[in-house]
């Protein structure tokens, strides 16, 4: 991930537990979130996210389409720069082939779900409600550690800055920016991978790790399904995303919408471009 954010420590707990200083309110003498999230020095490697067009739903057992399931069966074997925390019924972790600037994915523990297609496991009421207020957590967490990458260069972060370097700090932060509005949550229409996963990832779109077509369009098009809008409808397009060819479809900048058509190099300057101007706002 991009940043020159410092180690940080370990801490199995769920994010309900993480008192940060966006959520209270309140400024605080550490940043509870900066010990959830880490920067990744060298890690154990997971397969590339690079979205299959199968048009089956069947998931193949076995080989590198199956390596997320480690992280489900023994997350504490893990260090804090790729598990993010754990629970029950969840484990949260770093995207390894990250394709934002912050990239995150939410695995499902329940052994009946996690081999599901999405489109098939979100269907389950109960599930899809624990899945979402999850997700809401995690995404918090997510707004909280832009805010604290981005937020001293932030315009719209000014005041608050302004109020946490005041001596004493004021009881009540101004709200600032709403950084929870520059992540997004939600599947592929066709997960690379076997298990069951969301992907909690950042607007911005800048990363090293994002080199072709269907690394973009799998975040930039309707692939990407937002896991507010399940439960899906039968007839929902996206249901059939090859059909739709999302994944083929010309690169439209995520913020300005220009057509690059075909031109990745042209597209990959323009995304650098954009980020400075994103996180700056």
């Amino acid at each position: 991930m991009a940043g020159d954010s410092p180690p940080l420590e370990a801490q199995n707990t769920a994010p309900a537990t993480v008192a940060s200083e966006s959520q209270t309110g309140k400024p605080g003498k550490r940043d509870a979130f900066a010990e959830l999230l880490a920067p990744k020095p060298k890690q154990a490697k997971h397969t590339k996210d690079c979205p299959s067009t199968d048009p089956s739903h069947k998931r193949a057992t076995g080989g590198p389409r199956d390596a997320l399931g480690a992280y489900i069966a023994n997350p504490g074997s893990y260090p804090p720069s790729i598990v993010v925390y754990h629970n029950d019924d969840f484990v949260a972790i770093h995207d390894l082939f990250p394709k934002s600037t912050l990239h995150l994915l939410l695995l499902p523990r329940d052994a009946s779900k996690s081999r599901l297609h999405p489109f098939e496991a979100l269907e389950d009421p109960v599930f899809l409600g624990k899945v979402k207020e999850e997700t809401k957590k995690l995404r918090s967490l997510a707004a909280a550690e832009l805010r604290r990458r981005y937020g001293k260069d932030s315009a719209q972060d000014k005041k608050r800055q302004e109020a946490l370097n005041a001596d004493p700090p004021p009881d009540e932060l101004p709200p600032g920016r709403n950084w929870e509005q520059e992540v997004m949550c939600g599947i592929h229409a066709h997960p690379s991978m076997n298990h069951l996963h969301v992907h909690v990832i950042s607007v911005d779109r800048f990363s090293d790790r994002l080199k072709h077509k269907k690394h973009y369009n799998s975040f930039s098009t309707p692939f990407f399904v937002p896991i507010d809008d399940f439960p899906l409808a039968q007839h929902d397009v996206r249901r059939h995303p090859t059909r739709e060819g999302y994944l083929r479809r010309d690169y439209l900048c995520w913020r300005c919408g220009k057509d690059f058509g075909n031109r990745f190099s042209e597209l990959k300057v323009h995304l650098e471009k954009e980020f400075e101007s994103w996180r700056r706002l």
